[in-house]
């Protein structure tokens, strides 16, 4: 099957083009401009999320006393200007109140707004695990790429790769802890292959706890351990059983009996009932 190439684009093409504008990022002065920062939009396809604000606060105040050293880079669109680098610069930017901001313009397809905000976020590391787990799988379904010629794509290894997607088997709760930094990406590692409800208690031990990956590992190996060596213990119905012998044997007593299905039923009225039912059975 042929591959896909982006809205026919090659990805190659489409890091070249992403090389270009970080190379432009450490413009001369004439070309940088100063641009509303009202009319800037975000990317809508930016697989960013989350945001530290903590971080974003100490690059404002950085911004605020030394100005933006690094200019930001957008595309030209109609009146405005669409972000494709520097989203954290352009957020602190905001959050000091400056009504313009260094950037560089790029002539960029809009077509590959998409595959550039991911590989911007993939070279810079910006991503959270998850989301470059989404990035990942969303350039591998795109571009219809093996793990191995991502690896090539995005100079990370193809064990990083296939074990980063990994992350996304795991369940929603466990997913927003990591996001969130609530456990480590080694914790999260040790998790997969554990069914949803055991990753559900594991989390909430890790957190409640503050185990370590080495204390988890020790808990998901019991755990392991305990499946392997427990039996399985499967319940089967039997229906259609044959109880004609049975019945003949008990119609030449007086006990009262009830045959339904897979069920024998014995009634009783007096102890010699009960003598004989024992008696007849060697009981």
């Amino acid at each position: 099957m042929a591959k896909k190439s982006g809205l026919g684009r090659g990805l190659g093409e489409i890091f070249d083009e992403m090389t270009s504008a970080y190379e432009n990022e450490l413009p001369t002065e004439n070309a940088m401009e100063e641009i509303p920062i009202v009319q800037i939009k975000t990317n809508p396809y930016q697989p960013r999320k989350v945001f530290n604000e903590a971080s974003i606060k100490e690059l404002s105040s950085s911004i605020k006393r030394h100005g933006l050293l690094q200019p930001i880079v957008v595309t030209k669109d109609m009146d405005e200007y669409i972000l494709i680098a520097g989203e954290r610069r352009l957020r602190a930017s905001k959050m000091a109140n400056l009504a313009h901001i260094k950037a560089v313009i790029t002539d960029v397809d809009p077509a590959s707004f998409h595959e550039l905000a991911l590989i911007e976020n993939i070279q810079r590391e910006n991503l959270n695990p998850i989301e470059l787990a989404q990035s990942f799988s969303a350039l591998l379904e795109e571009h219809d790429l093996t793990h191995e010629e991502l690896s090539h794509q995005v100079q990370k290894s193809r064990a990083q790769i296939t074990n980063t997607l990994r992350l996304l088997t795991l369940t929603p709760t466990v997913q927003d802890a990591l996001v969130h930094e609530k456990i480590t990406q080694g914790h999260a590692k040790v998790l997969i292959g554990l069914e949803a409800k055991e990753q559900e208690l594991m989390v909430n031990s890790i957190i409640g706890q503050k185990l370590s990956v080495r204390e988890v590992e020790q808990l998901v190996k019991g755990l392991k351990n305990k499946s392997e060596v427990e039996p399985k213990t499967v319940k089967v119905k039997e229906t259609g059983l044959n109880f004609d012998q049975l019945k003949s044997m008990l119609e030449q007593t007086s006990l009262q009996v009830k045959i339904k299905e897979s069920q024998c039923t014995f009634s009783f009225t007096n102890q010699d009932e009960v003598d004989k039912f024992t008696k007849l059975f060697n009981l």
